[in-house]
């Protein structure tokens, strides 16, 4: 799902709210001064690079990996009813990668991940690998672990999301991606099914795991849930975001299906879950003009991040996440702009199979920042906010309490301090967390819950 995906033709990044014409139809279808110096940090060991702020860097476990597969009879065959215009019964089997705080030898053999992706047409689907950091079913580092669901963009993998997964997984996170085989982005009307089979998903996940289908590595009473793109519309769906019935989205379903599962219909509360305790939304769908949820996106009450770049032409900007940002008045929320980025902010930098044509590079890279730096600032703003929501350490709080909302021209203040200095906030403009001279580019606003 990248913003790249402005080439043409076919949007793939979102999953189906497609990029410029077939938007719809795919969605649908440093200075010094007196001021006292504050404390300085070296950059944390184990990041990817240097200069980036220092919630990026992993954290203290090892992250294993495991997969489980959920079989449920009896759910909507969303596919089939939207065929038939009207409800049809079916099996649903949803793969899930499950990343989860580990312990491991020295020097134990990671993972390498293979997935593949739909190309350009004509050509056939790409296969591609990512080496990992996790090892495959290490003995987990203890139990009742805060949980997170992550949910891909259509048509996406959920190793495309590693970088994200295994991070949190060596911060104490339990992470449970689920794969939810849309149907190939070449295939606008894919996208329709999805509507409802997304939100379904994470719904059906939660229930599985709530049974015990991970033990008790996880703790369930409260989550976090994490979507990228079309995974973004769905997380915001199952967090409480009510579909407007009169809407243009609800408008691509069968009536009888529109009367049931959107607004106050008989089933519109099959499509959410109690129990969410933060939501992140990377590039979300669903948003500004062509809303999915109207005024029902003001029923979501839980903590909320966005993650949006200025110059996304798969989803738009404003219009887009940041009008979901400010019509979500039921939650606290904060919104993080990268300026001039595009789509493509939900996944891993492009593997080597994948940079041999552009199509296929554009599902993974942007074509201003450089993915390393994208990944690493998402990274830092992720962590902070679950760690306030989900571990409840009120400390973090403070990295997401910016000196002002954008970041260019923030200086140093103080006496000469190292290189790579890392601001330890309080007086310095430089937020916190960040490495001197290594934050532009960024917006960070916060808005509190309407009363």
């Amino acid at each position: 799902m990248t913003q790249a995906r402005q080439r043409g033709p076919i949007d793939r990044g979102m999953a189906g709210f497609g990029r410029g014409a077939m938007a719809l139809a795919l969605a649908l279808a440093g200075a010094m001064g007196a001021a006292p110096v504050p404390a300085v940090a070296q950059v944390a060991p184990g990041q990817s690079e240097p200069g980036l702020p220092e919630l990026a860097a992993p954290g203290a476990y090892v992250p294993g990996t495991m997969t489980r597969t959920i079989v449920a009879k009896g759910q909507l065959d969303a596919a089939a009813a939207v065929a038939a215009g009207k409800a049809v019964p079916g099996t649903r089997t949803l793969p899930l990668r499950i990343w989860y705080p580990a312990r491991a030898k020295a020097h134990a053999r990671t993972v390498t991940y293979a997935a593949s992706l739909t190309a350009e047409p004509p050509r056939p689907p790409v296969h591609f690998t990512i080496a990992g950091r996790a090892v495959a079913d290490a003995p987990p580092a203890g139990q009742g672990f805060p949980l997170v669901v992550l949910s891909h963009g259509f048509n996406n993998d959920p190793v495309m999301l590693r970088w994200l997964g295994e991070n949190l997984a060596s911060k104490g996170y339990v992470v449970v991606a689920i794969a939810h085989h849309d149907g190939p982005i070449t295939q606008a009307s894919g996208a329709i099914p999805m509507m409802l089979r997304r939100p379904l998903d994470v719904v059906l996940t939660l229930q599985r795991l709530r049974a015990g289908l991970l033990g008790s590595l996880a703790a369930t009473d409260q989550v976090g849930l994490i979507g990228y793109s079309f995974g973004g519309y769905g997380v915001l769906t199952a967090a409480g975001a009510r579909l407007d019935p009169a809407g243009p989205w609800a408008a691509r379903l069968p009536a009888a299906l529109r009367a049931d599962y959107t607004g106050d219909g008989p089933r519109a509360g099959d499509l959410r879950v109690p129990g969410i305790a933060a939501v992140v939304a990377i590039s979300p769908a669903g948003g500004g003009a062509q809303s999915a949820w109207g005024a029902g996106l003001a029923q979501l009450h839980a903590p909320l991040l966005v993650l949006a770049g200025t110059a996304d032409r798969t989803v738009g900007y404003d219009p887009g996440p940041a009008t979901i940002f400010a019509g979500a008045t039921g939650a606290d929320r904060t919104l993080l702009a990268f300026q001039g980025a595009g789509h493509a902010l939900g996944t891993d930098p492009a593997p080597v199979q994948m940079r041999q044509a552009l199509w296929d590079m554009d599902w993974f890279e942007d074509p201003v920042w450089r993915k390393a730096r994208l990944n690493g600032i998402s990274l830092h703003f992720i962590t902070a906010f679950l760690a306030v929501h989900l571990k409840h350490q009120a400390a973090m709080q403070a990295y997401l309490d910016v000196p002002q909302e954008r970041s260019d021209g923030a200086g140093w203040t103080g006496a000469e301090t190292p290189y790579a200095a890392i601001s330890a906030g309080g007086t310095n403009p430089t937020w916190k967390g960040f490495v001197r001279n290594h934050q532009n580019g960024l917006l960070l606003r916060h808005m509190a819950p309407a009363p």
